[in-house]
């Protein structure tokens, strides 16, 4: 109805009400924008993905005929997929509108979880499995979360003093290292700049980046994850920013134990890292003990090599804020967890570093040739450690060239 219409009508029958008239207009003009968002939602090619999109078609055809590919798309088996969905498809159910059809829970986390495998883009998800890159970048993240919830026992941080002994037990049965209860860990993830950030997260080598830091336990299992520095700080801010170094210094570990880290980290009476090679030439002993450290916390290099080659997502620069990268990394670590204790075949021998204690090789995980590279945090230049510190590592030190010396050690310094 135009308003030349509008006007004739008004003349023929001057006892119209103006007001029904100016509703009919407004009601007709809804109806037009319903029918042009409509076209716009269900454009042809769309409205075929349970014909021919990828979870009608070839995600079923490799469950049936090749289980090998599947894992590669998913990173679990059918099964693991199904009992995974039962998990999270009531937290991520939608219900239909008069508009359009709601996506199914099942398409959802076979999109993100593609997603989080390949790091293929919106578009090409888009295309392969027949749902529009609007969508997905508004429901990636809400899986994400949903995962995570339904995962959370998974990846919680040990509660009790008895959780964290069981963990110490575990590092010194599988490496040789007593009363230490983590490896801990940080790394760099690429990200693309944002708009109006400034410098905030430039600094890693020349690009921008958030920090992932993470404590794995002796099983290449996360017991502690956090995404918030930027990657413009220097790498000894972002430990002393990182909300685990007040929780350390708070108690978060029981008395005399300790975590593990390397020389991006400060010594300190709960986190234990190597002699320093710079101060002049180490002792027997010193070298010795750096060593067994390594040895020992070599775990959480090979969880981050692990994460990163399932998820290679994180491998290359990411195209999304930061709020959205952390939940897709606590989904996937998630993931990881629960894959490490429900699925045998997700964690083979071979894929992680291995050492020949008779010959000193360390023979490389096969994540090593699966991804670019681990992006470390800097050695880190710490303020004079405490005489505390100290001690605790020199006893260790002592132990480990007396009592807890192991047969192949001396075999591994030169």
């Amino acid at each position: 109805m135009n308003v030349d219409s509008t006007h004739r009508e008004i003349v023929r029958n001057p006892l119209i009400n103006l007001t029904d008239l100016l509703l009919k207009m407004a009601a007709k003009a809804l109806e037009e924008e319903k029918n042009r968002k409509k076209r716009i939602w269900t454009r042809n090619w769309i409205l075929s993905r349970d014909e021919r999109g990828a979870s009608a078609l070839l995600l079923k055809e490799l469950a049936a005929e090749d289980v090998k590919e599947y894992k590669l798309t998913m990173r679990m088996t059918p099964e693991i997929f199904e009992d995974l969905l039962k998990k999270v498809g009531p937290k991520i159910k939608k219900q239909h509108t008069t508009l359009r059809m709601a996506l199914t829970p099942r398409i959802k986390l076979e999109i993100t979880l593609n997603f989080l495998a390949t790091g293929d883009s919106y578009r090409s998800l888009q295309n392969h499995y027949r749902v529009s890159k609007c969508s997905i970048s508004k429901f990636i993240p809400e899986v994400c979360d949903a995962i995570y919830e339904s995962l959370y026992e998974c990846i919680k941080v040990p509660a009790s003093e008895n959780n964290w002994k069981t963990i110490s037990s575990g590092f010194e049965t599988h490496w040789n290292f007593p009363n230490c209860c983590g490896a801990i860990d940080g790394k760099h993830i690429l990200i693309l700049a944002l708009p109006n950030c400034g410098s905030e997260y430039f600094g890693y080598k020349g690009s921008n980046s958030i920090v992932f830091m993470a404590v794995v336990d002796f099983n290449y299992k996360f017991l502690y994850i956090n995404v918030s520095a930027e990657g413009s700080q220097s790498d000894g801010v972002i430990f002393k920013n990182c909300p685990i170094s007040d929780e350390l210094e708070r108690g978060f570990l029981p008395e005399g134990l300790f975590l593990l880290g390397d020389d991006a980290f400060p010594l300190k009476p709960c986190l234990l890292k190597p002699y320093k090679t710079y101060r002049g030439p180490l002792t027997i002993p010193e070298k010795n003990f750096n060593y067994r450290l390594s040895r020992a916390r070599r775990i959480v290099e090979n969880a981050f090599g692990i994460l990163m080659s399932r998820f290679l997502i994180f491998d290359g620069k990411i195209d999304l804020k930061p709020s959205t990268i952390r939940k897709l990394v606590f989904a996937a670590c998630s993931i990881h967890n629960w894959l490490r204790e429900s699925s045998p075949s997700y964690l083979l021998a071979s894929a992680v570093d291995q050492e020949n204690i008779h010959t000193g090789e360390i023979i490389p995980g096969s994540w090593r040739t699966e991804i670019e590279e681990l992006r470390n945090l800097e050695r880190f230049r710490s303020i004079q450690s405490t005489n505390l510190a100290k001690r605790i590592r020199d006893r260790m030190k002592d132990y480990f060239n007396n009592d807890g010396a192991v047969p192949w050690q001396y075999r591994h310094i030169s």
